[in-house]
Parts: structure tokens; C-alpha cells; sequence
């Protein structure tokens, strides 16, 4: 049974208390956004995901979408629900306010975008796409660009994609051959064909503005040599609105293991009239701008199938009689005990529940570093954020998706065999689960970008910028008895993943062979050492709180209990992490190819 209702308290738990000392808070641009405000805020989201969007997951995942003279038809519910979604302002949530979004901050918005995922992960990735456009082409494109697109986006009244992949190329867009040609009068022709567009073709909106990447001809080789235009379905007439069709058409939708309530397309484009975003040749970092977007929001995608799998496994594990408890019957009342008082299941709900409030509290972490890159008044704050997003954009994106799917699989092992049936619903979370360590960059993509570009740039910047507070966490709190284990285990997770961070650095210099074979080991040792930091912060909280008195003595008592869990049985795998990066990469690469 798919069963989810937001978890506000640990929300505005992560919004309003866990990292006020972080530095990137107080921004002027959000002053408005009071606690009383986005609590607000957070609680019509969750009526949404609860009561619009939840009850189309299962059907949708039934009907899938159809494809019918070039027009697809997305399952029941879902168009009438797009509507409902972006005339109570949802897609102008975070959008900026110039062009008629509401300017909330990020760390809102992806908390927002959680309750979303969790109800119907399909379903957000329509509005997903078109957030990411968006950002890039308020970034990159020109005055009238940005005047004739971003009202219609933001509002969403028109959707947004990105067409990246071709068939023969993925990753390595240097190979793409979609052509640009000029045509002389500041629009160019578009032909060529890509693959995986989610939200290529749908019944949500009256013109889907496509973000392509294409090659001019007298492009550099390579990556040097790729543009990036604006194609729409249709071309806007004199008033704005959609007119003559343009070169755009989808002719195919893939037949995919989950997600099947998203369209993913295959688009041509024939001669389309397009407009170039950005410099010429220089598409790349303008796509970037949008795939980076993408990849915190795929880490969403992660936690909130994380959380709804969690919550259905809470459910069966209560109502499901099996055996008696090992220490004696709980319920001698009953013909057996529910299997919540068995130790195992215990294991698996415990591991599920601080894998989410472990990657929820991070994702606050960086969103509000999100907030602090484009809006801190000074520029050492933005810069210092702008380092942390850079760092921890690959963790979330790929730690996020490992847990989400492997909380997913936890969810079906808890239902027993009722998990391997459609009907009760969790299989469909392992399924739709398993797209999020693939797309936007798979996730031993993004273990590369942590190793290969981001620990090194800058003379190791980025990674101070996590060093640094964890450091000064781990000093400041060295004589507070309560919290000495959080403080004790966050030390030895700490110096583990130093000492990892100079053996990738010192071998991958000698042998990028080297730090390739450690990067998966390494992400994921950083990203639980971080996710330990902000634990030791929210029992430091939840101490003080109980130590008060406080009236919300059961959350803070199941925040702690939930910390020690982490602390007792996840993060000692920081230890093993650091002693398989040590192995190196020779038991890894010793069987010749013929051998395999």
C-alpha cells in the first residue's frame, strides 16, 4: 500500500533550526520568508502531494503514457493536475521574480520538491524540466529571449526540456552531430535527433519549449564546438502566443522499467527555427547551468522515494501479524505480533529512517548554500557557498540515488513477498527508484567529477569549504560530555576521509587510474562523514531541547535515537570505505579484457 504524508516537523526541523549557524543564512532577498511563512507554505504543498498527486502514482504507473500521430496522452489525472499544480503558483515557487515567480529560496523550494517526488516522482519531472530551463535561460539567453519565454515558463503556461543525448553519444556530448545553421537574421536552422527527452511531447501545456544542443559548421571539435538554442513547438505568433508548428516532432516514447507516467521521447527536429542561448560554441556551460539544476533535483528525486518507501514499510510492518517477539509476546491479545517487534525488521525500518533524515538534513544544508551563492550580500559568502554547491552537487546527486534505491529495496524486503507483487504498490518505488542513478550523469559520473575536478580545483577550495566547519564543529564541542559519542564518531569518520582525501590525491596524480578506481568509494565516504555532521548538529538540538523541557520531547527523543542509529551502524562503514580506497586499484584492474 502506497502510503505518504509529509514529514513537516523534520521540514521545518531542517528549514528553521539545524543550520542557522552555517553562514548562509539572514539573506535580505528572503527576508519576507518568514518561519510563519513557509511553514505555511509547506503545509499546502503537502495537501497537494497527499490529496492531488499521490493517488495518480499507481494508476499512472499502470497506464503509462501514449503515443498517437506524434501526440502524447499522459495517463488520467495528470494534465487536470499539471493545471491545478501551476495555477496554485507551484512552478513559480523559486522562479525569479522578474519574471513573475515568487522568489522563495531554494531551501524551501527543494523541500517542496521532495513532498512531490515522494507522491509521484513521475509527475515531477514535468515541472522538473521546465525549472531547469529556466534557469538557463535566465542565465544565458538575451533580453528578448528571456521577455518572450520566462513569463510563459515561469508561470507554467509553457514547459521546458533539454535535449542533450543522441543515440550514439550520452556522457560524451563531444560526439553529438545535431547541426545548427545560421540563416541570417539572428535564427538558425536546427535537424538532428535525440533520445531519453523527458517531457519531450505531453498534454500538460499549449507549447513546450525545447533547450538543444547543436554544432554550427565551422564548430571546433570536440565539446569547444557545441551551441545551445531554443527550439519551440510552436513558433509565438505576434501576440505571444503558440503559432505556426516548427520542425519539432517526437517520434517515439521509450518503454521503460519504472517512471512509466513520464514521457521520455524521442524528438527530431527537421529544419527547426531556433535561437541561439549564449555565446556560440560555448553551449556547454550554459547547459550546465540547467544539468546542475537537474542533478540536486535527481538527488531529490532519490530522498523522496526514500521517504514514501519508508513510510508504506512503517505501515505493513504495524498491521502485518507474524511470530511473537523474541523477548515474549508483545500483543498476547493477538493471534501473533505485528513484525515491527522483531529485530530485523527493526534493522531495515531504522536504516530506511536515517538514510531520509540524513539526506534531508544535508540537502538543507546545501540549499541554503544554493540561496547564498546568488544572494548573500557578501561576496566571500557567495563564493564560499558557491565552493560547498560545487562540492557536494555530485554527493547528493549520487549518494541521495544509492540510498533512495537501496531504501526502496529495504521497503519490499519488509513487505516480504507482498513487496514482489504490483498490488500493494512498493515495487513500483524499487523501479521508478532505480532511473535516478542513471540520468543527469550516472552516478560513477559524478564520483569522477568529485575526484577528478572538484577536490583539486582551486588548490583544494571546494573541499575546505566542507573541512573547515566539521573541523571547527569537532574542536567547539570537544568538552560537551552529552554529545561526546556523535562528537567521537564524527572525528574518527573525519580523519578517515582525510586520510582517503591524500591518498586519491597523491596516487590519482601519478595514475588517474588511480583515483578513478577509488571515486565511488570516495563519494560515498564524504557524503556519510557529511550526513554524520549534520546529525552530531541535530543531536546537539535535540539534547539541549529535552535537557529544556520542551513540549516536542517524542520528536527530539526519535531525532536522537535516530542520530545513535546512524552513528552505531551506517557510518562505520567510513572505516571500510577508506580501507578499500587504500587497496588501490590493482585487484580492480588485474584480469586482462579477454579474461572477462
Amino acid at each position: 500500500m502506497q502510503i505518504y504524508t509529509a514529514p513537516l516537523r523534520d521540514m521545518r526541523f531542517v528549514l528553521d533550526e539545524l543550520h542557522g549557524d552555517d553562514g548562509f543564512g539572514d539573506l535580505p532577498d528572503h527576508a519576507e520568508f518568514t518561519p510563519d511563512l513557509t511553514g505555511a507554505i509547506l503545509e499546502e504543498a503537502a495537501k497537494l502531494a497527499q490529496g492531488v498527486l499521490l493517488p495518480l502514482n499507481a494508476s499512472g504507473d499502470a497506464q503509462g503514457c501514449r503515443l498517437e500521430n506524434g501526440a502524447v496522452t499522459t495517463p488520467k489525472g495528470f494534465a487536470q493536475a499539471y493545471r491545478q499544480f501551476a495555477e496554485g503558483g507551484w512552478n513559480a515557487l523559486v522562479a525569479p521574480p522578474e519574471w513573475g515567480g515568487q522568489g522563495a529560496p531554494e531551501a524551501l523550494g527543494k523541500l517542496v520538491e521532495e513532498m512531490i517526488c515522494a507522491a509521484n516522482i513521475s509527475f515531477s519531472l514535468y515541472p522538473g524540466l521546465t525549472s531547469g530551463a529556466i534557469a538557463a535561460l535566465s542565465t544565458y539567453g538575451d533580453e528578448a529571449l528571456k521577455a518572450a519565454y520566462l513569463p510563459k515558463l515561469v508561470s507554467g503556461e509553457w514547459a521546458g526540456t533539454m535535449c542533450l543525448t543522441e543515440a550514439h553519444c550520452g556522457t560524451d556530448l563531444g560526439l553529438l552531430r545535431t547541426k545548427a545553421q545560421a540563416v541570417g537574421n539572428g535564427t538558425y536552422r536546427i535537424s538532428g535527433a535525440k533520445i531519453f527527452i523527458s517531457a519531450g511531447e505531453h498534454d500538460f501545456t499549449s507549447n513546450i519549449i525545447h533547450l538543444v544542443l547543436a554544432r554550427l559548421p565551422d564548430a571546433p571539435a570536440g565539446v569547444k564546438g557545441i551551441s545551445l538554442f531554443l527550439v519551440p513547438k510552436f513558433l509565438p505568433d505576434d501576440a505571444g502566443n503558440p503559432g505556426a508548428a516548427n520542425g519539432v516532432a517526437c517520434t517515439g516514447i521509450e518503454h521503460k522499467m519504472g517512471i512509466s507516467a513520464s514521457a521520455t521521447c524521442q524528438m527530431q527536429f527537421d529544419n527547426a527555427t531556433g535561437w541561439l542561448v549564449g555565446e556560440a560554441n560555448k553551449g556547454l556551460e550554459a547547459m550546465f547551468t540547467m544539468m546542475n539544476a537537474e542533478r540536486v533535483g535527481v538527488g531529490i528525486q532519490g530522498l523522496g522515494i526514500g521517504e514514501a518507501a519508508y513510510q508504506s514499510a512503517v505501515w505493513y510492518a504495524k498491521d502485518r501479524l507474524q511470530g511473537r517477539a523474541l523477548s515474549g509476546a508483545k500483543y498476547p491479545e493477538r493471534a501473533a505480533d505485528p513484525i515491527i517487534v522483531h529485530p530485523d525488521v527493526r534493522r531495515m525500518l531504522m536504516t530506511m529512517r536515517a538514510n531520509n533524515e540524513g539526506c534531508r538534513a544535508l540537502a538543507g544544508w546545501v540549499a541554503r548554500a544554493l540561496d547564498a551563492e546568488k544572494h548573500a550580500p557578501a561576496p566571500e559568502t557567495r563564493q564560499r557557498a558557491a565552493d560547498f554547491v560545487a562540492l557536494m552537487t555530485p554527493v547528493v546527486k549520487s549518494l541521495f540515488t544509492d540510498l533512495g534505491f537501496e531504501t526502496a529495496s529495504l521497503a519490499v524486503q519488509v513487505h516480504g513477498g507482498h513487496g514482489y507483487i504490483r498490488e500493494t504498490g512498493v515495487e513500483q518505488y524499487l523501479r521508478d527508484a532505480r532511473i535516478s542513478m542513471i540520468y543527469e550523469g550516472t552516478n560513477g559520473i559524478q564520483a569522477l567529477d568529485l575526484v577528478g575536478r572538484k577536490l583539486g580545483a582551486h588548490m583544494g577550495r571546494y573541499l575546505r569549504s566542507f573541512f573547515h566547519p566539521v573541523s571547527a564543529f569537532i574542536e567547539a564541542e570537544a568538552g560537551n560530555d552529552a554529545l561526546a559519542p556523535f562528537v567521537a564518531g564524527l572525528k574518527r569518520a573525519f580523519e578517515a576521509l582525510q586520510g582517503s582525501t591524500a591518498l586519491v590525491a597523491q596516487r590519482g596524480l601519478k595514475d588517474p587510474e588511480e583515483a578513478g578506481a577509488a571515486a565511488s568509494d570516495y563519494l560515498r565516504q564524504l557524503g556519510l562523514t557529511a550526513i554524520a555532521f549534520c546529525y552530531a548538529k541535530a543531536a546537539r538540538i535535540a539534547l539541549r531541547e529535552l535537557a529544556a523541557g520542551t513540549p516536542e520531547a517524542d520528536f527530539h527523543t526519535a531525532k536522537l535515537a535516530t542520530a545513535r542509529f546512524f552513528f552505531d551502524r551506517i557510518l562505520p562503514q567510513t572505516a571500510a570505505l577508506y580501507l578499500a580506497i587504500k587497496a588501490g586499484k590493482g585487484s580492480m584492474m588485474a584480469l586482462e579484457e579477454a579474461m572477462f
